[in-house]
Protein backbone atom coordinates (compact mmCIF):
# COMPACT_ATOMS: atom_id res chain seq x y z
CA UNK A 1 0.00 0.00 0.00
CA UNK A 2 1.24 3.44 -0.86
CA UNK A 3 1.07 4.93 2.61
CA UNK A 4 2.14 8.37 0.98
CA UNK A 5 -0.51 9.16 -1.50
CA UNK A 6 -1.62 12.32 -1.27
CA UNK A 7 -5.94 12.58 -0.66
CA UNK A 8 -7.16 15.91 -1.59
CA UNK A 9 -10.80 17.43 -0.71
CA UNK A 10 -13.32 18.93 -3.19
CA UNK A 11 -16.48 20.07 -2.87
CA UNK A 12 -19.47 19.79 -5.76
CA UNK A 13 -23.05 20.50 -6.21
CA UNK A 14 -25.59 19.63 -8.90
CA UNK A 15 -28.25 22.33 -9.07
CA UNK A 16 -31.20 21.47 -10.42
CA UNK A 17 -34.01 23.53 -11.51
CA UNK A 18 -37.06 23.98 -14.24
CA UNK A 19 -36.80 25.34 -18.02
CA UNK A 20 -38.19 24.60 -20.80
CA UNK A 21 -36.84 22.32 -22.98
CA UNK A 22 -34.94 23.76 -26.39
CA UNK A 23 -37.11 21.64 -28.98
CA UNK A 24 -40.35 20.51 -27.19
CA UNK A 25 -40.90 23.59 -24.75
CA UNK A 26 -42.13 21.48 -21.98
CA UNK A 27 -40.67 22.24 -18.34
CA UNK A 28 -37.65 19.44 -17.80
CA UNK A 29 -35.16 19.28 -14.96
CA UNK A 30 -31.98 20.96 -15.79
CA UNK A 31 -28.57 21.75 -14.63
CA UNK A 32 -26.20 24.37 -15.29
CA UNK A 33 -22.44 22.94 -16.21
CA UNK A 34 -19.25 24.90 -16.71
CA UNK A 35 -16.16 24.44 -19.25
CA UNK A 36 -13.36 23.14 -18.02
CA UNK A 37 -10.64 25.38 -19.67
CA UNK A 38 -7.24 23.10 -18.35
CA UNK A 39 -6.35 18.97 -18.36
CA UNK A 40 -7.59 16.56 -17.62
CA UNK A 41 -10.77 16.54 -19.42
CA UNK A 42 -10.06 19.50 -21.38
CA UNK A 43 -13.15 21.08 -23.22
CA UNK A 44 -15.65 18.64 -21.38
CA UNK A 45 -18.66 19.69 -19.29
CA UNK A 46 -18.31 19.60 -15.63
CA UNK A 47 -20.05 20.52 -12.58
CA UNK A 48 -19.63 23.26 -10.53
CA UNK A 49 -16.87 22.95 -7.78
CA UNK A 50 -13.96 23.30 -6.11
CA UNK A 51 -11.17 22.86 -3.34
CA UNK A 52 -12.23 22.72 -0.28
CA UNK A 53 -11.36 25.70 2.04
CA UNK A 54 -9.91 25.08 5.45
CA UNK A 55 -11.35 28.17 6.38
CA UNK A 56 -14.69 27.72 6.23
CA UNK A 57 -17.39 24.75 6.35
CA UNK A 58 -18.56 22.73 3.21
CA UNK A 59 -21.70 23.73 2.79
CA UNK A 60 -20.48 27.35 2.59
CA UNK A 61 -17.61 26.73 -0.07
CA UNK A 62 -20.35 25.14 -1.71
CA UNK A 63 -22.61 27.56 -2.12
CA UNK A 64 -19.96 30.37 -2.76
CA UNK A 65 -18.75 27.97 -5.88
CA UNK A 66 -22.14 28.24 -7.20
CA UNK A 67 -22.00 31.91 -6.74
CA UNK A 68 -18.69 32.13 -8.63
CA UNK A 69 -19.02 29.61 -11.42
CA UNK A 70 -22.62 29.91 -12.22
CA UNK A 71 -23.85 33.22 -10.49
CA UNK A 72 -27.24 31.45 -8.79
CA UNK A 73 -27.72 31.23 -4.80
CA UNK A 74 -29.72 28.12 -4.30
CA UNK A 75 -32.61 27.71 -1.57
CA UNK A 76 -32.68 24.56 -0.90
CA UNK A 77 -28.50 22.88 -0.68
CA UNK A 78 -28.20 19.49 1.26
CA UNK A 79 -24.95 16.73 1.37
CA UNK A 80 -25.52 14.16 -1.80
CA UNK A 81 -22.68 12.16 -0.95
CA UNK A 82 -19.14 11.45 -0.92
CA UNK A 83 -17.40 10.05 -3.85
CA UNK A 84 -14.18 8.97 -3.54
CA UNK A 85 -13.73 6.07 -6.03
CA UNK A 86 -9.75 5.57 -5.46
CA UNK A 87 -9.21 6.14 -9.44
CA UNK A 88 -12.15 8.55 -10.40
CA UNK A 89 -9.56 11.30 -10.84
CA UNK A 90 -5.98 10.85 -13.16
CA UNK A 91 -4.49 13.49 -11.32
CA UNK A 92 -4.69 12.10 -8.08
CA UNK A 93 -6.70 10.80 -5.40
CA UNK A 94 -9.43 13.00 -5.11
CA UNK A 95 -12.59 12.85 -2.47
CA UNK A 96 -15.43 14.83 -3.75
CA UNK A 97 -18.24 15.75 -0.31
CA UNK A 98 -21.47 16.36 -3.72
CA UNK A 99 -24.11 18.65 -2.48
CA UNK A 100 -27.35 19.01 -4.37
CA UNK A 101 -29.81 22.20 -4.90
CA UNK A 102 -33.06 23.33 -5.75
CA UNK A 103 -33.68 26.74 -7.61
CA UNK A 104 -37.10 28.42 -8.86
CA UNK A 105 -37.23 29.29 -12.28
CA UNK A 106 -36.64 32.94 -11.87
CA UNK A 107 -33.75 32.56 -10.40
CA UNK A 108 -32.08 31.11 -14.23
CA UNK A 109 -32.00 33.14 -17.08
CA UNK A 110 -31.11 31.49 -20.37
CA UNK A 111 -29.79 34.83 -21.78
CA UNK A 112 -27.18 35.17 -19.01
CA UNK A 113 -25.25 31.68 -19.95
CA UNK A 114 -22.15 32.65 -21.42
CA UNK A 115 -19.22 30.01 -23.30
CA UNK A 116 -18.09 28.22 -19.94
CA UNK A 117 -21.33 27.98 -18.44
CA UNK A 118 -24.63 26.17 -20.00
CA UNK A 119 -28.06 24.81 -18.87
CA UNK A 120 -28.87 21.16 -19.70
CA UNK A 121 -31.63 18.74 -19.59
CA UNK A 122 -30.64 16.60 -16.69
CA UNK A 123 -32.08 13.04 -18.98
CA UNK A 124 -29.51 14.23 -21.80
CA UNK A 125 -26.11 15.11 -20.69
CA UNK A 126 -23.09 14.63 -23.13
CA UNK A 127 -20.04 12.13 -21.61
CA UNK A 128 -18.69 14.47 -18.32
CA UNK A 129 -15.86 15.29 -16.99
CA UNK A 130 -14.47 12.47 -14.24
CA UNK A 131 -17.48 10.30 -12.93
CA UNK A 132 -20.35 13.11 -13.28
CA UNK A 133 -22.17 11.69 -15.15
CA UNK A 134 -22.87 9.33 -12.22
CA UNK A 135 -23.12 12.01 -9.61
CA UNK A 136 -25.89 13.33 -11.82
CA UNK A 137 -27.90 10.62 -12.30
CA UNK A 138 -27.72 9.46 -8.38
CA UNK A 139 -28.79 13.33 -7.62
CA UNK A 140 -31.93 12.36 -10.16
CA UNK A 141 -32.43 9.65 -8.63
CA UNK A 142 -32.91 11.43 -4.92
CA UNK A 143 -34.94 14.22 -6.16
CA UNK A 144 -37.61 11.78 -7.56
CA UNK A 145 -37.60 9.71 -4.61
CA UNK A 146 -37.59 12.31 -2.10
CA UNK A 147 -40.41 14.56 -4.16
CA UNK A 148 -42.65 11.78 -2.93
CA UNK A 149 -43.16 12.59 0.87
CA UNK A 150 -40.92 15.84 1.47
CA UNK A 151 -41.76 19.63 0.53
CA UNK A 152 -39.20 20.26 -2.09
CA UNK A 153 -41.42 21.13 -4.43
CA UNK A 154 -41.23 23.85 -2.86
CA UNK A 155 -37.84 24.94 -3.71
CA UNK A 156 -38.67 24.77 -7.05
CA UNK A 157 -41.69 27.40 -7.34
CA UNK A 158 -42.36 30.74 -6.36
CA UNK A 159 -43.59 31.72 -2.68
CA UNK A 160 -47.61 31.10 -4.18
CA UNK A 161 -48.94 28.87 -6.69
CA UNK A 162 -51.62 27.50 -7.65
CA UNK A 163 -52.41 23.48 -7.70
CA UNK A 164 -51.97 23.12 -11.00
CA UNK A 165 -48.62 24.73 -11.26
CA UNK A 166 -47.37 22.63 -8.46
CA UNK A 167 -48.34 19.33 -10.03
CA UNK A 168 -46.96 20.56 -13.50
CA UNK A 169 -43.42 20.65 -11.07
CA UNK A 170 -44.18 16.99 -9.98
CA UNK A 171 -44.84 16.06 -13.35
CA UNK A 172 -41.65 17.41 -14.63
CA UNK A 173 -39.83 15.42 -11.91
CA UNK A 174 -41.10 12.60 -12.03
CA UNK A 175 -41.62 12.88 -15.95
CA UNK A 176 -44.97 11.53 -16.13
CA UNK A 177 -48.45 12.49 -16.19
CA UNK A 178 -50.27 12.67 -12.64
CA UNK A 179 -54.16 13.06 -12.51
CA UNK A 180 -55.56 16.02 -11.69
CA UNK A 181 -58.17 15.00 -9.24
CA UNK A 182 -56.16 12.83 -7.18
CA UNK A 183 -53.67 15.13 -7.32
CA UNK A 184 -55.38 18.20 -5.63
CA UNK A 185 -56.80 15.50 -3.03
CA UNK A 186 -53.34 14.38 -2.45
CA UNK A 187 -52.14 17.87 -1.66
CA UNK A 188 -55.04 19.25 0.31
CA UNK A 189 -54.99 16.48 2.26
CA UNK A 190 -51.18 16.68 3.40
CA UNK A 191 -51.39 19.53 5.47
CA UNK A 192 -47.94 20.87 4.15
CA UNK A 193 -50.35 23.39 1.87
CA UNK A 194 -52.13 26.95 3.48
CA UNK A 195 -54.37 28.49 1.23
CA UNK A 196 -54.00 32.00 0.55
CA UNK A 197 -56.60 34.53 0.13
CA UNK A 198 -55.59 34.97 -2.88
CA UNK A 199 -56.45 34.09 -6.75
CA UNK A 200 -54.95 34.45 -10.46
CA UNK A 201 -56.73 37.27 -12.28
CA UNK A 202 -57.30 36.75 -15.62
CA UNK A 203 -58.88 34.09 -17.66
CA UNK A 204 -62.16 32.73 -18.99
CA UNK A 205 -62.89 30.43 -15.55
CA UNK A 206 -63.04 30.83 -12.58
CA UNK A 207 -59.65 32.21 -10.89
CA UNK A 208 -57.95 29.54 -9.27
CA UNK A 209 -56.59 29.99 -5.97
CA UNK A 210 -52.65 30.38 -4.71
CA UNK A 211 -51.40 28.21 -2.26
CA UNK A 212 -48.53 28.21 -0.15
CA UNK A 213 -46.17 25.64 1.91
CA UNK A 214 -46.18 25.60 5.23
CA UNK A 215 -43.15 27.69 6.41
CA UNK A 216 -43.25 25.78 9.93
CA UNK A 217 -41.86 23.35 8.17
CA UNK A 218 -38.51 23.48 7.13
CA UNK A 219 -37.44 21.81 3.44
CA UNK A 220 -34.29 20.08 5.12
CA UNK A 221 -34.39 18.98 9.09
CA UNK A 222 -30.91 18.89 10.02
CA UNK A 223 -32.31 17.74 13.46
CA UNK A 224 -29.31 19.47 16.22
CA UNK A 225 -28.10 20.84 13.34
CA UNK A 226 -30.41 23.07 12.35
CA UNK A 227 -28.94 26.08 13.87
CA UNK A 228 -25.88 25.47 11.68
CA UNK A 229 -27.74 25.41 8.22
CA UNK A 230 -29.86 27.49 6.18
CA UNK A 231 -29.49 29.47 2.77
CA UNK A 232 -32.08 32.30 2.19
CA UNK A 233 -33.58 32.94 -1.02
CA UNK A 234 -32.54 35.38 -2.88
CA UNK A 235 -33.47 37.30 -5.92
CA UNK A 236 -32.13 36.04 -9.51
CA UNK A 237 -28.60 36.45 -9.81
CA UNK A 238 -26.29 37.05 -13.22
CA UNK A 239 -24.51 34.06 -14.42
CA UNK A 240 -20.86 34.79 -15.09
CA UNK A 241 -18.77 32.41 -16.67
CA UNK A 242 -15.85 30.48 -14.86
CA UNK A 243 -12.69 32.28 -16.71
CA UNK A 244 -9.61 30.77 -18.82
CA UNK A 245 -7.80 30.39 -15.58
CA UNK A 246 -10.94 29.28 -13.46
CA UNK A 247 -10.16 25.44 -11.87
CA UNK A 248 -14.03 25.00 -11.28
CA UNK A 249 -15.42 21.80 -12.22
CA UNK A 250 -11.86 20.05 -11.58
CA UNK A 251 -13.52 17.35 -8.99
Amino acid sequence: MDVDRQLSLAVSTVIFALRPHPISGRSVVSLPLVRRTREPFAERWALPGGWADPAEGLEQTAARNLVETTGVRPGYLEQLYCFGAPERSPSGRVVSVVYWALVAPEQTDADREADNVRWFAADELPELAFDHNLIVEYALWRLRNKLEYSQIAHALLGETFTLSELRQVHEAVLDRELDPANFRRQMESSGALVATDERVVGGRHRPPRLYRYDSAAALVDHGPLTEHHGLARAGAPTITPAGEDADHGLR
